[in-house]
């Protein structure tokens, strides 16, 4: 007497197979951080160009965002606020870049498509950039954040209750040509990131039109450029002289 055999359900392997999260979830989630990093960059270049308006004026803004909100919110809560909601984003943004990436290698196999152009480029690049900035972002937070030595410069004061030092803490970190050349650099990565990230956020959250696609890449570029462009102008004004310390 023969035995039966049991046949699988086929919608239960492959509901089994299916990766967690989803690539399309990974992706909604990348493209949602990613806007919430792009408005991050631009509205802090925006503060960082204070820096044009002299020390006085630079430092009034720093104290201001550090009491901003009182009583209603304790000494800087509105920054810990931000930087819970951008740690937040930063977790989820690399952990599902890592899981995409991860996929996509295993996807592929040993071949490699070759001849794509600058756009295939800046998207295979995207892990790389993303990588430097995971570094830029602490270096710069130990630099103009905290002050921790040896990144922090020796001239480096610490923000009281009273009273900002963040226009001269900025000009002391960038009269070291590492420490500009590396902002510098980082700079351009970010363009670079930002330029393609924008894009690929306007896809990946289902716009489809074609004209409005190709408003988003030049709107992308845009941003990328003028974030990059005021960026950067900064250490090259510090180390011109253009920008300089109080009194000096």
């Amino acid at each position: 007497m023969s035995v039966p055999t049991r046949v699988p359900h086929a919608g239960a392997d492959s509901t089994r197979s299916r990766p967690r999260p989803s690539n399309v979830t990974c992706k909604i989630l990348m493209a949602v951080t990613g806007l919430i990093f792009a408005a991050f960059v631009v509205v802090h270049m925006i503060g960082n160009l204070k820096v044009y308006t002299g020390a006085e004026h630079f430092d009034d803004y720093a104290h201001w965002l550090r009491t901003v909100f009182e009583p209603f919110l304790p000494y800087e809560g509105l920054l810990w606020i931000l930087r819970s909601v951008l740690l937040v984003s930063l977790i989820a943004h690399v952990w599902c870049a890592w899981l995409l990436t991860l996929r996509a290698r295993r996807a592929r196999g040993p071949f490699r498509r070759k001849g794509l152009g600058l756009s295939s480029f800046t998207a295979r690049t995207m892990p790389v950039t993303g990588a430097v900035l995971l570094l830029f972002i602490v270096f710069h937070i130990l630099d103009l954040t905290t002050g921790t030595r040896p990144i922090g410069s020796t001239e480096y004061e610490a923000a009281t209750r009273s009273q900002s030092y963040a226009y001269d803490n900025l000009v002391a970190s960038f009269e070291r040509p590492a420490v500009a050349a590396f902002y510098i650099l980082a700079m351009a990565l970010l363009a670079m990131h930002l330029a393609h990230g924008l894009w690929s956020a306007v896809n990946d959250l289902g716009v489809t039109g074609q004209r409005f696609r190709q408003v988003a890449v030049a709107l992308a570029g845009i941003i990328a450029l003028v974030v990059m462009v005021g960026n950067m102008s900064i250490p090259i004004a510090v180390l011109t002289g253009l920008v300089s310390k109080t009194g000096a």
